[in-house]
């Protein structure tokens, strides 16, 4: 069941939303789309849902064209939240479940099951208006999921949550995955791409410029973090050859060099000044290469 898009291109009139877009999402896994805002994140998951036609190009689930004949193996959280306010929890779920070809007594036990595991089996009755805005998410997420679909599209699904709430979505997407849900899921933070992500796509406007298994993309950078804390001023490192960037710390100072052997020269250089308290490599993080990438001005 792998997604493909080949040679994917949206354009509004004058205006190229997504340029040549061709990736493969493997089965079973979730898959990162990483980018500043307006760099062609929902329009691609718009067109991968079947909801806008591309401009040139073609769309894949295994083999197949996704429409709606799709639709009960898809699900999809989209960025902007779409509940009905006035209705009852328990109708509005009961509604988008029977429209996945759900019955209406599978839709009320799996939805008691989530609100359960998420500690608010009262919600059943309450009006959608009633809830606070990370409830509502919780809503619309298992109004994405009650289906149990085969594919799962979830578009900023932590956006405005605090972090009690996103310890429990994320917990609950992880689980989703371990069952074979194939996950793709936007965001810009990059903490969140880099925890759960094997696979991902840096997109600036339209274009991919990162695209990869995480682990390669990291390897490929080549740059490594490297991170100092000492008892006496590390400043002076800032112009040291190999050093690409130098940021101080309370602590100390955390560079970014070259390579691994600039790091064991630099060691030579401080480790007669005094009492070292820290000296670590670190791999490159996923907001370095961002930033490499597309440019601190997008970040």
């Amino acid at each position: 069941m792998t997604l493909k898009l080949e040679q994917v291109t949206k354009k509004f009139g004058d205006f190229t939303a997504v340029d040549k877009l061709s990736l493969s999402i493997p089965e079973k896994e979730m898959f990162g789309f990483l980018g500043a805002n307006g760099a062609g994140k929902t329009t691609t998951f718009r067109m991968i849902l079947g909801l806008l036609a591309p401009t040139e190009g073609t769309i894949t689930w295994n083999g197949e064209k996704i429409d709606y004949s799709t639709s009960p193996y898809i699900g999809y959280l989209p960025e902007e939240r779409g509940l009905y306010p006035k209705l009852k929890v328990k109708d509005q779920i009961v509604y988008l479940a029977r429209l996945r070809g759900m019955n209406k007594k599978d839709a009320l036990k799996e939805l008691a099951n989530w609100l359960e595991r998420f500690k608010v089996p009262e919600y059943a009755e309450k009006k959608i208006e009633e809830l606070s805005k990370g409830n509502q998410q919780k809503i619309q997420f298992i109004a994405a999921v009650i289906h149990k679909p085969k594919l799962l599209i979830l578009d900023e699904p932590f956006s405005g949550l605090d972090p009690v709430n996103v310890e429990q979505l994320k917990e609950a997407v992880i689980d989703l995955k371990n069952a074979g849900t194939s996950i793709v899921f936007s965001s810009h933070r990059m903490e969140h791409v880099e925890e759960l992500c094997e696979h991902l796509c840096i997109l600036h406007r339209g274009s991919p410029v990162v695209h990869g298994s995480l682990k390669e993309i990291k390897r490929s950078f080549g740059k490594k973090n490297l991170v100092i804390h000492a008892d006496f001023d590390l400043n002076f490192l800032e112009n040291f050859p190999g050093v690409v960037k130098a940021k101080t710390t309370v602590e100390g100072i955390q560079l970014q060099i070259e390579r691994e052997e600039t790091a064991q020269q630099l060691l030579q250089e401080i480790v007669d000044k005094g009492f070292i308290r820290k000296f670590q490599i670190e791999e490159p993080s996923l907001h370095d290469i961002f930033i490499e990438k597309v440019g601190a001005a997008y970040a």
